[in-house]
């Protein structure tokens, strides 16, 4: 097997086992309630845990985060001022969250203020559990999106594994008409070397045959010049 083909197979393989663990992290969403502190003031939220890279969870909550209003950066905090979440709250909501990961995974934590107190599982459960469905619901969102983005790096592993082998095939068919190629042209030469052989033996029979005409040739003009001599011995005997 050409090395293209047998690394490609190797991604094919590495790839679909990711999409396999993909698929089943996507079945690993984990919500807690949990308090932190942010710029110096305790706030209690919701922490989300999800086993996908920092980065790209960072700039899929950011985009989140702007479907609820405008975004605010500032040191890694995300900031919402009059968020719109009817979900959770008629009213607008001060939104703020950030996002950090370590080795087990990604953590997305926002903590919802109404104006009168943060969103909690005790003091607000119909709120908390909406706000605990939003979370759920763009860590499925997450999920999906890194199986589709798998299944699109499989199938372009395939395509390019499927390109090389037909290319492999092509060369082969050149390779095996070469082949072909060369072996016509041998036979024609060893055809071009017999005639060539039974060319040089006709010549050389053609040079011995020469060789005993002009034998003969000389033989019939020694004879004629004789005659010659003899007619002219007459033609000298007459007074």
């Amino acid at each position: 097997m050409p090395n293209f083909i047998f690394e490609s197979a190797k991604r094919l393989v590495l790839v679909l086992f990711l999409l396999f663990t993909g698929v089943c992290q996507a079945q690993s969403i984990e919500i807690r309630e949990k308090e932190q502190e942010v710029n110096g003031v305790k706030r209690r939220g919701q922490q989300l845990v999800v086993q996908l890279d920092h980065k790209t969870v960072e700039k899929a909550w950011k985009e989140h985060l702007q479907g609820m209003g405008k975004v605010k950066t500032s040191r890694g905090v995300f900031t919402v001022e009059g968020a719109a979440i009817s979900a959770v709250s008629e009213e607008p909501l001060q939104i703020i969250s950030t996002v950090n990961s370590d080795a087990l995974g990604s953590y997305v934590w926002w903590s919802l203020d109404t104006g009168l107190t943060y969103v909690g599982k005790s003091t607000t459960p119909a709120a908390y559990a909406a706000a605990e469905d939003l979370l759920r619901g763009f860590a499925k969102k997450l999920y999906r999106d890194d199986v589709l983005r798998q299944i699109n790096e499989a199938e372009e592993v395939l395509r390019a594994t499927k390109a090389e082998q037909e290319r492999v095939v092509k060369e082969a068919n050149s390779i095996q008409a070469s082949i072909e190629k060369n072996r016509q042209h041998k036979l024609e030469l060893e055809a071009a070397l017999q005639r060539n052989a039974e060319e040089l033996k006709q010549l050389e029979q053609n040079v011995q045959h020469n060789a005993r005409q002009q034998e003969l040739s000389r033989q019939r003009v020694q004879e004629m010049e004789q005659a010659v001599e003899a007619v002219r011995a007459k033609l000298s005997e007459i007074k």
